[in-house]
């Protein structure tokens, strides 16, 4: 290696842990609010570790002329990192991703039918349950990898296997984006205060007026429900293309 080489090597790597040391404190913000939805047994430290193994992987490689801050760039990377280290763990029973899926079924059926948002109680004939039991899987959803937002977007982005290209989709945001506002009025208001606002459950309730248990039903609620409305999203798409 020419001297120039070598300073630029050593430039970059210089680059890279000062992007490290400066976004640290991102990996632990995003591990906290993960860690809100998830079962306690999983330990915020491993989410930790993970989001760091991310953050370096996004420091090494972000590129400025991509188009997005460095922030938004790592945030993708270490969240992405840390759904990976929960699949490997696979904490979440079988039967919470079947039923999470079945419930998106239901939703997209009884939406495409009738034409308007489904409601809870045809959502739980439709599945053969009772109400309790219905809202018993929406809150199991809500703490399913599967069921998150971030899975979500990754199932909706055709599949790519990059994370920032999938936040850079123009396409899916858009539809992402039309999902949302067509949620019903208390479940898009969820979405906006706990994705945007970053509030946690509890806090949610205290603006809503409603136990903890509740929000966590309508957070469940809307994301089988943004699941069954990307399904048709990308369902179109893949006609579009043929």
């Amino acid at each position: 290696m020419n001297a120039a080489s070598a300073y630029s090597s050593a430039r970059a790597t210089g680059d890279a842990d000062r992007l490290v040391l400066q976004h640290a404190e991102l990996v632990k913000r995003i591990a906290y609010h993960l860690a809100g939805r998830l079962p306690p047994s999983v330990e915020v430290d491993d989410l930790i570790q993970a989001g760091m193994l991310g953050l370096l992987e996004a420091a090494s490689n972000y590129a400025a002329n991509r188009g997005a801050s460095f922030e938004t760039y790592a945030g993708i990377r270490i969240r992405g990192a840390m759904i990976d280290a929960l699949r490997k763990l696979d904490w979440a029973p079988r039967s919470v991703h079947r039923k999470a899926r079945a419930v998106a079924a239901v939703v997209q059926e009884i939406e495409r039918r009738t034409g308007r948002d489904a409601r809870d109680v045809e959502i739980a004939e439709g599945m053969g349950v009772g109400l309790d039991e219905y809202h018993s899987i929406v809150q199991d959803a809500a703490s399913c990898r599967l069921a998150s937002l971030d899975d979500a977007t990754a199932a909706a982005a055709a599949g790519s296997e990059d994370p920032f290209a999938e936040a850079a989709d123009e396409r899916f945001r858009t539809a992402l984006s039309r999902a949302i506002e067509g949620l019903p009025e208390r479940e898009r208001l969820v979405m906006s205060l706990y994705y945007s606002d970053g509030l946690n459950l509890k806090e949610i309730g205290a603006v809503l007026k409603v136990t903890e248990s509740r929000v966590c039903q309508l957070h469940g609620q809307a994301l089988v429900r943004l699941k069954a409305r990307l399904a048709d999203w990308r369902d179109s798409g893949v006609s579009e293309q043929a």
